[in-house]
Parts: structure tokens; C-alpha cells; sequence
């Protein structure tokens, strides 16, 4: 790169001058073309405009579901729009996205699961089933927001929990450091978010304090960071309510919607995958179903 120093010449010139620091640097070099993002395609048919590039899950629903409109197309159940060779996917209908979803619905089998399957289902995870648990929870939020260095941001709670760890540490002192770095509104009260239960809280806390042999019965601040979509936490149990176990006849329906709808998803995954694995797929990476269309 070329530096331009200003010589007492150049001083009276104003800005936008090429011989003026703050005007553009002089080059030779052609100007840098800027980079046309990629089509994605299904067998040819495109999934977007030429130089737009929707977002991942976007771009995966549109892909997903190009590739049914197509199965449909070749099994009769949808006709072609009225080009014979569509440059773009065309954008469904309520009438052609009821067609897909009979097509898949008799395509992907999902068998009743059995009563011994809902049995051992039940043994292995009787920790979700317990109604009327609660904890008194205070917590210390570090917040993982756009541009946070988030290695430094995890360095800085587990100082913070290495302090509250220690056995000497003042009873205070949790409820005081929840005011100072706590991201949460909860720091107002010491970090204090009263009785919560499972469904009060994100799914990865409610399995790490509920569900889990070794969460049932402690107390007390929690000696590794949880990691939630919302960042960095540091988790203190103070009380703790059992709540009941039902028996496995009070929830064997319910295990059986639950297992129902995990065959079926793995039948959905199978299916996309059989399409996927069929079709030229171009400018986006494909594995088994998870679009909105067929779920």
C-alpha cells in the first residue's frame, strides 16, 4: 500500500484532493470486485435471485421444501407452473402445501410406540416426570451479546465463581457481585429469582437443576458455570420442593405423544434424506428433514 505524506504543498489542498491524507489513496490497482454470493440450487431450480443469499435457516426451509415440491411434481400430485423450465422455486400455495404435507403424511409411517417401550422410557428418565418441584434460585447472568469477546467474558465468571466457591467467602457476598456484574434485572435483588420450576426457566438449565441424579438434592452454588443461549451463569440453590413422582399409568400417554413424535421425526430425517441424497443439490449443505413444512 502506497503512503502519501503532505508536503507544505499539499496542506492548502482540501479533503478529496489525491494528494491529501484524507483523500483516497492513489493506486493502480484495479478496483476489487465484490464477491456475488453463491446460488443455491435445487436439480437446477434456484432457491433465491441471483446475488441475494437468505440467511441458514432460510435458505434450508426454501431448500427443503423445493425438494417436495418437486417429489410432488413427479408423483402427479402438483404440475409444473405455467414456464416449463422455472429459473426461480416457485412459492407455494395453501392448496400445494396441503398436497405436500398428504404426501409426506403417507409416505412416513410412524408406528405406535409399545407399552414396553413407554416403560423403559419412563424408568430411564423419571426425573422429568416429578410434578410440583420447585427451587429458590439466585443466579449471576454474564450476557453473551454481539461482538463480546466471548473466551474473555468465561474467564471473568469463572473468577467470579472460583470466589464464591470458597469456603470463607461472606454469606453477602453472592448478592453483592449479582448487583455489580449480573446482565439479568434480577441483579436489583441480589440476583434473586425466587421459586422457579422446569418450565420457568430455559430447557438446558431445567435439565441441568431438575432432571438430572446428581441436580435432585443439592444446594448451594453450583461449582461449574452453566452455559445457556443467554451466556454465563452462576447458580446458587437456596431451597429446594421435591414434588411428587406420578406412576407410569398417570403419564403413559403422554410418553407415547412424546414418542410418537421422536418416530416420526426420525422418519421425516429418513425420508429428506432419501430426496436429498436423489437430488443435484448446489450452493448449501443438506442432511434429513428439519423444515417447518413437514414437521
Amino acid at each position: 500500500m502506497t503512503v502519501h505524506i503532505s508536503t507544505p504543498a499539499a496542506v492548502d489542498q482540501r479533503c478529496g484532493s489525491s494528494t491529501c491524507q484524507c483523500g483516497p489513496a492513489a493506486t493502480n490497482e484495479a478496483p476489487r470486485a465484490v464477491p456475488v454470493p453463491p446460488t443455491a440450487r435445487i436439480n437446477g431450480i434456484a432457491l433465491h435471485g441471483p446475488g441475494q443469499r437468505p440467511d441458514t435457516a432460510t435458505l434450508r426451509e426454501l431448500a427443503y421444501t423445493e425438494l417436495l415440491r418437486q417429489q410432488a411434481v413427479r408423483q402427479g400430485l402438483l404440475t409444473q407452473p405455467d414456464d416449463p423450465a422455472p429459473q426461480v422455486a416457485p412459492e407455494l400455495g395453501e392448496r400445494e402445501r396441503q398436497i405436500i404435507e398428504a404426501m409426506v403424511d403417507q409416505k412416513v409411517l410412524t408406528p405406535r410406540p409399545t407399552a414396553d417401550e413407554g416403560q423403559r422410557y419412563y424408568a430411564a428418565h423419571r426425573a422429568q416426570f416429578v410434578v410440583g418441584q420447585a427451587l429458590h434460585v439466585r443466579h449471576i447472568l454474564f450476557a453473551v451479546t454481539p461482538g463480546v469477546n466471548v473466551q474473555a467474558l468465561a474467564v471473568h465468571a469463572e473468577r467470579a465463581l472460583l470466589e464464591l466457591s470458597h469456603k470463607a467467602v461472606h454469606p453477602e457476598r453472592f448478592a453483592r457481585l449479582a448487583g455489580e456484574l449480573s446482565n439479568c434485572p434480577s441483579s436489583a435483588q441480589g440476583g434473586d429469582l425466587g421459586w422457579i420450576s422446569p418450565d420457568d426457566c430455559a430447557p438446558e438449565l431445567a435439565t441441568e437443576l431438575f432432571h438430572l441424579k446428581h441436580a435432585q438434592t443439592a444446594t448451594g452454588v453450583h461449582p461449574r458455570l452453566f452455559h445457556t443461549r443467554f451466556g454465563f451463569h452462576i447458580i446458587d440453590v437456596l431451597e429446594r420442593r421435591a414434588g411428587t413422582q406420578p406412576a407410569y399409568e398417570d403419564v403413559r400417554e403422554r410418553i407415547a405423544a412424546l414418542l410418537t413424535l421422536q418416530s416420526r421425526a426420525r422418519a421425516l430425517h429418513q425420508y429428506m434424506s432419501l430426496l436429498v441424497g436423489e437430488a443435484e443439490v448446489e450452493g448449501i449443505a443438506l442432511e434429513g428433514a428439519d423444515s417447518p413444512l413437514v414437521q
